[in-house]
């Protein structure tokens, strides 16, 4: 509805100001010359700057059909009031529609400013290795593979892969977060972050327009576009409301007059009931209201994206508002993903020695886990061939590192201790018998308790991992239950099944096979900073940080970004409906209509812009 095609300028407001207030001075002090033609010109002049586009956007709107719009329910009162004589009024009108509609265009200029310069610090070149030598060029015309240097306090052009020993960046451009993350050797680097200890090159693994970065600046972009479902509201209440106003306007008019025909009334003055229709009409305008819903939106999405948390759009933050069940992903979610040892049974030294030889030929994150924990142990002398069996571990000679069904495979007896056991076990055999194991763990995350108290939610575990591993989990966290053993079809279907029961459920993960969970939820939450695309594509939230307390900031952004809206429509109504009814019985004159219209606008402005000095405390 309030869509404009012309932007609103300072000028033409002050040009307009400084005439109303010089005919309003001119009247008021009786100056002989100003009354009749004079008067009437004058006052034109002033109207012309603020009036003119409203009534061009009126007859654009019209002229495709659509009559009962904002412009021309203006055009009219104006209109009016220049017939009434009532030349001032008619320039106010448009004079403060059009400070308040200058006022809520800087406010969204704002919100969008805060939006792109999360991108805006992009950088326009890129330093490539190429033949020995540093080559600048545009990060667009990088190759994929070809290795670019940063330096320190520079800004990453592409995402890529750490090349150089483990480095310290600051990342607070995508997670809202001043502390600076290491990334280790081979781990994966945004553009958009700045490198602050050394000099580091990384292989680049994304073009510069699918970089994280670009893709967050489009999910917002596309965001500020998508409607939400109050937002749509407005639009239908918008298509009925018009004409309804214009049919009350002709009947203020035509009511009296039947009435003194049939005698029920005394005389018919025809400007006093013209005059109340009029100011029926410039207080009837919608424009408060539609210009404070999508406003409350666009300001939330823009608050909550300054803090690392990425609503896509009025209708993920009408989802995450109303859920009342939080189901959790646990590896790599309310775990760090990555495995330490943590303790070793039954193996020597030259015992561990030789399963770290084994285990640093895969890359799974155990095998990893046990190179680090024992890598240092030297060698042996003779390593034979180390062969993969998959889904089991590994065999090298007749040495055997891996699950205890690897070992009975091999008709090795295991304890029976070993079958049950807390954690992830790889267990241990040589020369046909059973040796010993290292048993391991994935570390659950510091803030993990916190975040999930602080929700104040039902919440759950879901995973694919043991159901004695998942329980020990949620007794960690203090979750309300864990469910274990489930596939990524598994996790879907308990999802559908607590909404059957009528839960609102978010869900919370970070893997590639969380992307069917993601979008079964009611709103989809793609966590960590490491999330996968299908994970970002698919949620309706992405949070680009390490701290799981942002799950909590996230529905208590949403929740407030929604209290502000609701306030906004009901303030809009209401001032309307009051100021109306009193319009009618002509006891506001258009002066108070003005009012009523342009101040609500600001004041719902206003109101939308407090999301912004929320304090960095998640309690809304």
């Amino acid at each position: 509805m309030c869509e404009h095609h012309h932007h609103t300028h300072v000028w033409p407001i002050m040009v307009s100001a400084v005439m109303l207030a010089g005919g309003l001075v001119a009247s008021g002090a009786g100056v002989a010359w100003f009354e009749g033609i004079v008067a009437l010109l004058w006052y034109l002049a002033a109207f012309l700057p603020v009036g003119s586009g409203v009534v061009r956007s009126a007859a654009v709107h019209a002229s495709h059909g659509d009559v009962f719009n904002e412009f021309m329910l203006m055009a009219l009162a104006s209109a009016g009031a220049f017939v009434i004589g009532e030349y001032p009024e008619a320039v106010a009108v448009m004079l403060l529609y059009q400070a308040g509609e200058m006022l809520q265009h800087r406010a969204v200029e704002r919100v969008r400013r805060n939006i792109s310069s999360m991108v805006a610090f992009r950088p326009d070149r890129a330093s490539v290795v190429r033949d020995g030598g540093v080559v600048m060029c545009t990060p667009e015309s990088v190759a994929v593979g070809e290795t670019i240097e940063v330096r320190p306090g520079e800004r990453v052009p592409l995402d890529g892969e750490l090349l150089t020993a483990d480095a310290p960046f600051d990342t607070s451009v995508l997670t809202g977060e001043s502390l600076p993350r290491v990334i280790a050797t081979g781990g994966e680097v945004s553009a958009g972050m700045i490198a602050t200890g050394n000099v580091v090159r990384l292989r680049v693994i994304r073009p510069a327009g699918e970089s994280a970065v670009a893709r967050i600046l489009r999910l917002v972009e596309e965001a500020s576009a998508r409607k939400a479902p109050t937002e749509l509201f407005i639009r239908r209440f918008a298509r009925i409301y018009t004409p309804v106003v214009f049919g009350l306007a002709v009947l203020v008019v035509l009511v009296p007059w039947l009435c003194s025909l049939a005698g029920v009334c005394g005389q018919y003055d025809l400007g006093l009931w013209f005059g109340r229709a009029l100011i029926f009409l410039v207080i009837s305008c919608p424009c408060a209201l539609v210009i404070s819903v999508p406003l409350g939106y666009f300001a939330g999405i823009g608050a909550a994206s300054r803090r690392g948390i990425l609503f896509k759009g009025g209708g993920s933050i009408d989802a995450i508002a109303g859920v009342d069940t939080v189901a959790f992903d646990k590896t790599g979610t309310l775990t760090h993903g990555r495995f330490s040892v943590r303790r070793v049974e039954g193996l020597s030294n030259s015992d561990l020695a030789m399963v770290a030889a084994m285990e640093r030929s895969s890359t799974h994150p155990v095998a990893r886990a046990i190179v680090e924990y024992a890598g240092h142990f030297a060698p042996p002398a003779a390593m034979p061939d180390v062969r993969t069996v998959a889904g089991y571990g590994l065999e090298a000679g007749n040495w055997l590192a891996g699950t205890p069904r690897l070992l009975v495979r091999h008709g090795i007896i295991v304890p029976e201790l070993l079958t049950d056991e807390q954690g992830t076990i790889v267990a241990v055999a040589a020369d046909g018998a059973y040796k010993g194991c290292i048993i391991l763990g994935d570390t659950v995350r510091s803030d993990a308790r916190e975040a999930i108290g602080s929700l104040g939610l039902h919440t759950v575990i879901l995973s694919g991992d043991r159901q004695t591993i998942v329980d020990d989990v949620a007794e960690a966290t203090g979750a309300g239950r864990g469910y274990g053993d489930l596939l990524p079809g598994g996790k879907a279907e308990y999802i559908a099944s607590m909404q059957r029961d009528g839960h609102r459920v978010a869900f919370v993960g970070d893997g590639i096979n969380d992307a069917p969970v993601l979008a079964t939820s009611d709103a989809g939450i793609a966590f960590g900073a490491g999330s996968a695309d299908m994970a970002v594509e698919t949620a309706d939230i992405v949070i680009h940080s390490e701290r799981l307390t942002k799950i909590g900031e996230a529905i208590a952004a949403a929740r407030r970004t929604r209290r502000i809206v609701k306030q906004n429509i009901v303030m809009a109504i209401g001032f309307k409906v009051m100021v109306m009814l009193l319009g009618v019985f002509g006891a506001a004159n258009i002066w108070m209509a003005v009012f009523a219209d342009t101040g609500v606008a600001l004041l719902a402005v206003l109101n939308s812009m407090r999301i912004f000095s929320q304090p960095r405390g998640h309690k809304a």
